[in-house]
Order: C-alpha cells, then structure tokens, then sequence
C-alpha cells in the first residue's frame, strides 16, 4: 500500500539528514510509483503526553475498537499547516483535516514491541491516504506503511526533524490489484518480524521486505493519515488490533 510520499523539496534534507546507510533492496521487484510533492512543515506541536498513572494500562495485545477515547493515544502533526483533529467518536477513531497537504500521526504509548503484528479497518475520503506504523522510537524514527487513493502502497522511513516536522525516506512503493483507485477502504496488516517486515491487505501479502540496515529494533506502534491535494478530507480507523501472529 503506497502513500504518496510528498517529498520532493525534501529530497536534500533527506540525503543530507539520513542515517547513512543505504536501504537494502525489497526482496521481490518493484515498480516504479511518482512520489507526491514535499510536505509543507508544521507550526510547532507538543510532543506526546503520557497517560495518567491512574489509567489502566491496557494488556500487551490488544483491540481497540474505540467505544471510549484511550489516554494511551497520542497524537501529532507530521507536516502542513492547519492542524488536523483526532476524535474518538461513533466507535471509530477519526481524523479531520481542514487543509490539503498535511500529515497526522497517533502512536499508542502503552508498550514497546520488538516483533508485531497491527492490523486496522480504515478507510478514507478525498484525495489521501491511511496507514499503520511499528517501532516507533521519537528519536531514531519509524516504519509506516500506507495505503491511498490511487490504488498504491508504500513503506516508509520517518524521522522527526523538528516538532510538527518530519522526512520520510521512502523504502517502497508500488501499485496492487489489491487497492481501487479512488476508494480508500480496506484491512491492513503490517508485520515485524526481526529483520523483515510483511505487508497486508484483506491478509493478501503484499511485500515482505529486509530492514536490517534502518537501526530500528523496537518502539511503540500507532497510525498514520494524510490529506493530499483535497481538503476537508477525513480518515477513518474501525479498530486496531495488536498481536503476535
């Protein structure tokens, strides 16, 4: 599933900035899929805020289907200008975006894992995409995998520049019979496993890739929208599921 990446003014940050190792190559071949314009960086936001002590903590796998807002959610701009809302609203967790090129993030602050499985319902509307992450760590970065509304799919690297600003280094893009231009509605399913990570859709495997070479071994998981050249355009995440298979 491909976001696309809308990065093409940060092309010399991210060759400047990256981590200086080069990505190994997916383990099956790939075509080619044009990545969207650069994000423009956010106004500043606060970083994620821990849950109160007094909130239960949820188990290490888990479903939430969002009947009631979590403490353990927290969210933030990753680019654009007008900040998107998150709301836990009608069984679903949504997010609203007011402005085009913008990006949102929500990582779940419970636990850390090493090898996971998330999967999500989600959908979306208007010219964007949705996604889901692992191994979320705020100062080495993230994977995130997304799905968007002209049928592709992507695996990214992200990594915070700034508060509000990041630089996602893309691993892969690519299309899938699996996804329907214009129609963002599907089960996604991201795996990481070691140094592999699997990517599914409707649990069709679409990808299985190497990711040795990135640095990232743990972190918390979370979620992942962007409203592209549309706006208002919102996202929609049914639940999320934590596993270990």
């Amino acid at each position: 599933m491909k976001k696309y990446i809308l990065l093409i003014g940060f092309l010399t940050l991210t060759t400047a900035c990256n981590i200086g190792v080069t990505p190994t190559p997916a383990l099956e071949p790939t075509q080619t899929a044009a990545l969207p314009p650069t994000p423009i960086p956010a106004v500043a936001t606060p970083a994620f805020t821990p849950a109160s002590t007094n909130t239960p903590v949820p188990e290490l796998y888990f479903t939430d289907e969002f009947d009631t807002a979590s403490t353990f959610w927290g969210f933030q701009q990753a680019g654009g200008i007008d900040s998107p809302q998150a709301a836990f609203e009608g069984g679903a967790l949504k997010f609203n975006f007011p402005a085009a090129d913008t990006w949102y993030l929500g990582v779940h602050t419970a636990h850390t894992y090493t090898n996971i499985v998330v999967r999500a319902k989600v959908s979306a509307s208007a010219s964007g995409s949705v996604g889901l992450i692992c191994r979320y760590d705020e100062s080495k970065g993230w994977f995130e995998f997304n799905i968007d509304n002209g049928g592709t799919y992507s695996l990214l690297l992200g990594q915070w520049l700034a508060p509000g600003i990041a630089k996602y280094i893309p691993i892969t893009t690519d299309v899938s019979k699996q996804l329907l231009p214009g129609n963002v509605n599907a089960e996604l399913g991201l795996f990481c496993e070691d140094n592999l990570i699997s990517l599914y859709v409707n649990d069709v495997l679409l990808r299985r890739l190497d990711i040795t070479n990135y640095g990232l071994t743990t972190g918390n998981i979370g979620v992942a929208a962007a409203a592209y050249r549309e706006a208002p355009m919102s996202a929609l995440f049914e639940w999320v599921k934590v596993s270990s298979e």
